[in-house]
């Protein structure tokens, strides 16, 4: 069930004040019986994260590696994501907003809940640098940080997929169409569309893997409004927790939560060895942290593919023993 709170005056880190309407979900125990697991959505995603359509349903669920039997399990909205499909939700002011404003909201809801410590936060993507950045503004809030196929920065890279994205929502004729086309080939690998289609036709003149790119961006276009991809595309421009700080070290000094990064050996978007380096930069200021691995053909995409071997890493995180029950 979609439940919602209002936050009346709510400004940002740029200055900006504005009403916004945040939506979220519960799953599993009652709040308040069982240890609290923050989900974060990605760029396209939403709060139903388990059930007959959840988009991590394979991860998240009775008896799944994240057992909703042992666990409340919280999944906000990123406020303008649209789900609620109410066109006065929208955010339409995007450049105002940082992830770093969402980690504020996170907070807000926690408050209002009354969530005082979470077990986990757990995120994919842009959902993972909006974890990265819950964390950093409250290092004591949870006992585990598991940010998947992501990074606490946007790299140059990102910056520049961002950038296009950017110009094609505004420039383009058909801004959600082009942008999704567009992001399809580096969520995805060259190896994954050659398993996938090895340059079969739908038709005479057309390729499969044309077809393919066509059918999602015609999809995202029916489902997604386009001041919604703004907002997302933004929010994945500018990760940083280190603005406002020195340096990294100075960003995680104080964060007490184990951290499980979870890379992707092929994905194109948030790089394996980038995920490697904020390892080794974790273990040196003493923080204890883990660096996981999975391997696919598919890219950045796999975090959402990959289920077993994602399942492999997180059920030792979330084990029995730590059921209430």
């Amino acid at each position: 069930m979609l439940l919602h709170i209002d936050l009346q005056d709510f400004k940002t880190h740029s200055g900006y004040t504005c009403h916004l309407h945040v939506t979220y979900q519960l799953f599993g125990e009652p709040l308040g019986t069982a240890p609290v697991v923050l989900v974060n959505h990605a760029l396209t995603g939403n709060s139903s994260i388990t059930g007959e359509n959840g988009w991590w349903s394979d991860l998240i669920g009775v008896d799944k590696a994240i057992d909703t039997s042992c666990y409340t399990i919280l999944a906000m909205d990123i406020p303008g994501n649209g789900y609620d499909n109410n066109q006065n939700h929208l955010v339409l002011n995007y450049r105002a907003f940082t992830n770093s404003d969402i980690a504020k909201v996170q907070i807000a809801l926690l408050e209002h809940l009354d969530i005082k410590k979470l077990f986990a936060i757990i995120g994919g993507s842009l959902g993972g640098q909006i974890a990265w950045e819950l964390a950093t503004q409250r290092p004591n809030l949870a006992d585990h940080l598991i940010p998947i196929a992501t990074d606490w920065k946007a790299t140059d890279w990102v910056i520049a997929q961002c950038h296009i994205q950017d110009s094609l929502l505004n420039h383009s004729q058909k801004p959600i169409y082009d942008a999704r086309i567009h992001a399809m080939t580096f969520y995805r690998t060259p190896a994954s569309f050659k398993e996938k289609f090895n340059r079969t036709k739908k038709e005479a003149s057309l390729y499969n893997i044309q077809s393919w790119l066509d059918h999602h961006g015609k999809r995202l276009s029916e489902r997604f409004s386009i001041a919604s991809y703004k907002l997302m595309n933004q929010l994945l421009l500018t990760a940083d927790i280190t603005k406002g700080k020195q340096s990294f070290n100075e960003a995680v000094s104080q964060l007490t939560a184990k951290v499980h990064l979870v890379a992707i050996d092929t994905d194109g978007l948030f790089l394996a060895d980038e995920i490697y380096d904020t390892h080794l930069a974790l273990q040196e200021t003493g923080i204890t942290s883990s660096y996981h691995e999975i391997n696919s053909i598919h890219g950045h995409d796999a975090f959402l593919i990959e289920y077993e071997q994602l399942a492999a890493i997180v059920q030792p995180i979330f084990q029995k023993q730590l059921c209430h029950k």
